[in-house]
């Protein structure tokens, strides 16, 4: 068991417990609590897979786009660079969909993208099939609420990037809670408890799923890379680079001579010359890493941090409203923080308070934990941070 940092009693008891099943387990430095499996946790099976430890936002991910475009293109002084900044921070929250239920409303959204062929989705049961399809191809592109984001950059050298967070939204989400209820003996559509449940990939249920969370793998992969290509259009750049990542999946691998199925929750692929983006927070620097070998990372069976890790819950954040009136005052000054990411000359467009940067740990307090694991190959300051609204709820946030 390779433990990076530390975690309160709670995280370390969800991640012995996952390690009754498991053959090896891992816990990343941005760990926290979780559904039965802890965020930030990393678990190997054999021929198995575990669907909460994968997660409802199957395949949420992080995907990073270097542009030629500099920060000094956007104008000859820091007033004209920060109205440009406010220009193009309009025009991506007009043009990407953020949010629940959203539908992609874009003219070039990928609504037919080769994988909408794909034989997987015979393994949906006929009569939802056809629903489930279309709202896929629907919200295929959009980014959902919570900590999903669309986020420029500027690196050490002024370059710009664009950063994206999402998963599979309801897609995945469905795939998940039905796959949930089919392990535990019951039918597609009915709601079960949040418990442990192994699929055997040799079994139809568990080859179902592989394949299911395989097309949701890609499904995340193309909305990801369509709105940050679109973004990097709006910057009026080109793509030099593609960072791309998932860190709520499951893969084949093989460790120590032995192929095993892991499961990394909320924690970032980094074998040796591999390379993931993380992202700290809307306030903080974000990273592109590349995984190097060592002891440690051998025994984290190759992964990562894939944020800098929640330290306050969302609503004792937020606090607690009903009917409009707050019953709760929250933690977080939200138009304080507002202020403070306006003079840091972030030009933020949605958020709230249960994501201002004060809801999570420093990222490179984080990174350093995995100092012999890991280079840090750039450092990504954020100039523009682009989110679902404070009042939006999404169910498939991650």
């Amino acid at each position: 068991m390779q433990v990076f940092g530390t975690h309160d009693e709670n995280t370390k008891a969800q991640l012995a417990q996952v390690a009754e099943r498991a053959r090896k387990v891992a816990l990343m430095a941005d760990g926290h609590v979780g559904y039965v499996m802890p965020i930030g946790g990393v678990a190997a099976y054999e021929n198995a897979v575990s669907v909460v430890g994968v997660g409802f936002d199957i395949a949420c991910g992080n995907a990073a786009i270097r542009t030629d475009a500099t920060l000094a293109d956007l104008g000859a002084t820091p007033e004209e660079v920060q109205r440009r900044l406010a220009q193009l921070a309009d025009r991506i929250a007009e043009t990407v969909s953020f949010g629940i239920g959203r539908k992609n409303r874009a003219d070039d959204a990928p609504t037919d993208d080769a994988l909408f062929d794909d034989p997987a989705w015979e393994a949906v049961p006929a009569k939802h099939r056809q629903a489930l399809h279309t709202r896929a191809r629907q919200q295929l592109g959009t980014v959902g609420s919570g900590n999903h984001y669309v986020d420029v950059f500027v690196d050490e050298q002024g370059a710009l990037w664009v950063g994206v967070h999402f998963g599979s939204r309801g897609f995945g989400h469905t795939v998940a809670s039905n796959f949930l209820a089919l392990g535990q003996g019951k039918a597609w559509g009915e709601r079960v408890p949040e418990i442990e449940v192994l699929l055997d990939l040799d079994a139809p249920v568990g080859d179902a799923y592989w394949h299911l969370m395989n097309l949701a793998g890609r499904y995340a992969y193309a909305g990801r890379e369509w709105v940050a290509r679109r973004v990097v259009g709006i910057l009026g750049g080109r793509e030099m680079e593609l960072v791309h990542n998932h860190h709520n999946f499951a893969w084949k691998e093989k460790h120590e001579g032995r192929e095993l199925v892991v499961v990394r929750k909320g924690a970032t692929p980094a074998f040796p010359g591999q390379k993931g983006f993380v992202g700290g927070s809307m306030g903080d620097d974000a990273v592109i890493v590349r995984g190097k070998a060592s002891d440690r990372s051998r025994a984290a069976l190759y992964s990562t941090v894939h944020g800098a890790g929640r330290v306050m819950g969302r609503m004792e954040a937020k606090g607690k409203w009903k009917g409009g009136t707050c019953v709760r005052p929250g933690k977080i000054n939200w138009p304080a923080w507002q202020t403070t990411l306006r003079a840091q000359g972030v030009e933020l467009r949605g958020g709230g308070a249960d994501e201002a940067p004060q809801c999570y740990k420093r990222l490179a307090d984080v990174l350093a934990h995995h100092a012999d694991t890991i280079d840090v190959l750039h450092t990504l300051r954020p100039v523009g941070v682009a989110m679902a609204g404070q009042d939006t709820f999404d169910p498939y946030k991650d």
